[in-house]
């Protein structure tokens, strides 16, 4: 188990955590909870040995694996299946120890690793990295793309994945869901509940936190209170312990009153002396109940707009998409909708579908491939991005970005724009003092969204395009924008992964997939269902896309090449003045073609169909190997059954390549 007893942790001169004691048992799933500064990222430092505690005492097992996920951006060009496959410790210490043994002859030492590597897992390592890197949102088609070709975004999730990957006692997770979709969140979710181990968990994600955690652990000025439950039990239990401290607060105060009253009152008379003395004793003894000390919370409004055109937007048969290299590549085609004054849209769909594409082209971000958008007169959007920083100015402080915003709209805005005003107004978004004069890049992600935020609100928007609002923001925050939205009279199209927020902001949903955009017919509940089944459906696919290869494609390939003719010239086939063939010539022609073609691929077919047969074989010689190793052998026979293993699995890897090679070029023959 994992013990503070008296912790105290500091940063800097701040005190983190002052006289902190907490028991988290093996096996508990807890979510560590605060708002931000509180001191969580530091006891996660506690815990993975970065930093050590100041005063009292920590202990954790030192023979718990640990797992987390690195904070650094990972810069390689290995394949994403490689990168996160050696995120298994185990594994890879294993394999470095055979590379030793066999150079060295050692036999015993062969034997050893040959079956500590079966206990590992070895045999299916490389379908369970691809499971969880197709899980958490990648395609079946990049899983050998080089890492270094992803995104920022992209790349922590091979790092998420990687740390899932290594087999652990303890997980560690920091915000794990920052840069997942819903549909990556929703399987995460399932696979931490399948997790063994202990896990502490770093969340703003209310109905994550509910869905994996059991145990909350709240850090409250430098304190640590644990509670037996989740995160809406936690706020259940919390609500009701500071209305029991308030009221014991107020019962002790009267309490003080009154012994104060009676030591002031016979504090001088001899007679009462000796009373007034033991009173003064019982104050100075008395346990003081510490005021409850409410925090401030965050909270924001939209203006009303100034007008509300009906319809917002009128899309029809538009093309959504990018251009590449001067060419349009089109991810939504034939989109046709209309977004009316007052609609609050909830847009989903799976990663890569265009969620992102259709929220930026409305925005003017990017440009419309084909067919119309028409606005309503006097549309006004407000467009947060879900990368902050492509519509901040790293080097530039909020003061700087009121003032360019202010220069940007004019005097057509309605607003103060005198540089105290603006001052004052960003002041109601916490941004005080010298933080006004902060440059934006040395900020938080909080910050920044807040900063966003302010900026948009400012603009008196009648058209909210939010795409994942709610990266880097802390649930106090995350509860003001829900019920700033709810207040809001104009139109709202959200991109998000907090269910909370879709379901406190949304009355209908569109879902973007496969190229369209269609109405949802269902709840979140709904949709989470589809998700996993389609999880479930891409991880089942990667696991057995070699043995389907081998025992569905290719005889497939196979009897298509077979069966199917060449296409007649081009020439013969589009020329008018060619003169039609009677059918016995046509016959004739055909029957050649069928000659020639089968000429071509007779050695081909052959080739492939010894392939395959040595490829069945081989399976059927490591499956017997296997048995022999699970049975009683000398450390020279598990030696010997381990190297004719390897040299087998070398071979049908050789052998798989060339497999594919042979039904590309039957492909290309026919």
């Amino acid at each position: 188990m994992i013990n503070l007893k008296n912790v105290t942790l500091r940063r800097g001169t701040k005190v983190l955590l002052d006289q902190a004691s907490v028991t988290l048992n093996p096996g508990e799933k807890v979510g560590l909870v605060g708002r931000n500064g509180a001191g969580k990222s530091t006891l996660f430092a506690l815990f993975n040995g970065t930093l050590h505690e100041d005063g009292g005492d920590f202990d954790m097992p030192k023979a718990w694996r640990m797992g987390q996920v690195a904070q650094n951006m990972p810069e390689t060009d290995q394949p994403a299946s490689e990168f996160v496959l050696e995120g298994d410790t185990r594994l890879a210490e294993l394999r470095q120890r055979l590379v030793a043994a066999e150079a060295s002859g050692d036999g015993m030492e062969m034997a050893h690793v040959y079956t500590d590597l079966a206990d590992a897992g070895d045999h299916d390592a490389l379908p369970r990295a691809e499971a969880l890197i197709l899980g958490l949102g990648f395609r079946v088609d990049e899983l050998n793309n080089p890492v270094n070709s992803f995104s920022g975004g992209w790349r922590m999730r091979l790092q998420l994945a990687r740390a899932l990957m290594c087999p652990s006692d303890i997980l560690l997770l920091d915000e794990p869901t920052n840069h997942l979709d819903l549909d990556a969140l929703v399987w995460l979710e399932a696979w931490l509940q399948r997790y063994a181990g202990t896990m502490i968990v770093i969340s703003h994600d209310r109905e994550f936190l509910d869905a994996v955690t059991n145990v909350t652990l709240h850090i409250d000025h430098a304190k640590l209170t644990r509670y037996g439950s989740n995160y809406s039990g936690f706020e259940i239990l919390r609500a009701q312990q500071m209305e029991l401290q308030q009221a014991s607060f107020a019962k002790q105060q009267d309490k003080i009153a009154h012994l104060q009253k009676f030591i002031n009152r016979f504090k001088a008379q001899a007679s009462k002396a000796k009373q007034a003395q033991s009173r003064v004793k019982a104050l100075e003894r008395m346990e003081k109940v510490a005021p409850l000390l409410a925090d401030a919370e965050f909270t924001f409004g939209f203006k009303e707009p100034n007008n509300l055109p009906n319809p917002m937007l009128a899309i029809s048969e538009a093309s959504f998409g990018y251009i590449v290299d001067e060419e349009p590549k089109a991810i939504l085609q034939g989109v046709s909708k209309s977004v009316l004054a007052g609609q609050r849209i909830g847009i989903l769909g799976a990663n890569g579908q265009g969620k992102s594409t259709l929220v930026k082209t409305i925005a003017h971000t990017m440009p419309l491939l084909a067919g119309t958008l028409t606005e309503g007169k006097g549309l006004n959007i407000g467009y947060f991005a879900q990368q902050e920083l492509d519509v901040l100015h790293p080097q530039d402080n909020p003061l700087e970005h009121m003032i360019r915003l202010a220069k940007e709209l004019g005097p057509n805005s309605g607003e103060p724009s005198r540089e105290q005003d603006l001052r004052n107004y960003l002041g109601t978004f916490n941004f005080t003092g010298d933080m006004v004069k902060q440059a934006v890049g040395t900020m938080s992600g909080g910050e920044k969204a807040r900063l966003v935020l302010a900026m948009i609100v400012w603009q008196r928007p009648n058209l909210l395009l939010l795409d994942e609002p709610t990266n880097h923001l802390d649930l106090a925050t995350r509860e003001a924008l829900s019920m700033a939205l709810n207040e809001f009279e104009g139109t709202v199209m959200l991109v998000s992964h907090d269910r909370a927020l879709l379901r406190a902001v949304c009355d209908e949903f569109w879902m973007v997939g496969r190229g369209k955009v269609e109405p949802f017919d269902g709840d979140l509940d709904d949709y989470q269902k589809y998700l996993l089944e389609e999880s479930k459906r891409l991880r089942e696919a990667a696991k057995n896309s070699a043995k389907n290869a081998v025992s569905v494609v290719a005889p497939t390939q196979a009897l298509v090449v077979a069966e199917v003719p060449a296409p007649a010239p081009v020439a013969a086939a589009s020329s008018p003045a060619t003169p039609a063939l009677s059918s016995a010539e046509q016959r004739k022609q055909d029957a050649q073609r069928r000659q020639q073609l089968a000429a071509q691929t007779r050695p081909l077919k052959k080739e492939l169909e010894q392939n395959e047969q040595r490829m069945a074989n081989i399976e059927a010689e490591k499956s017997a190997l296997e048995q022999l190793l699970s049975t009683p052998l000398s450390p020279a026979d598990i030696a010997d059954a381990g190297r004719k293993l390897k040299a087998l699995s070398d071979e049908f890897t050789t052998l798989e390549e060339r497999w594919l090679e042979l039904t590309q070029l039957l492909e290309e023959t026919a």
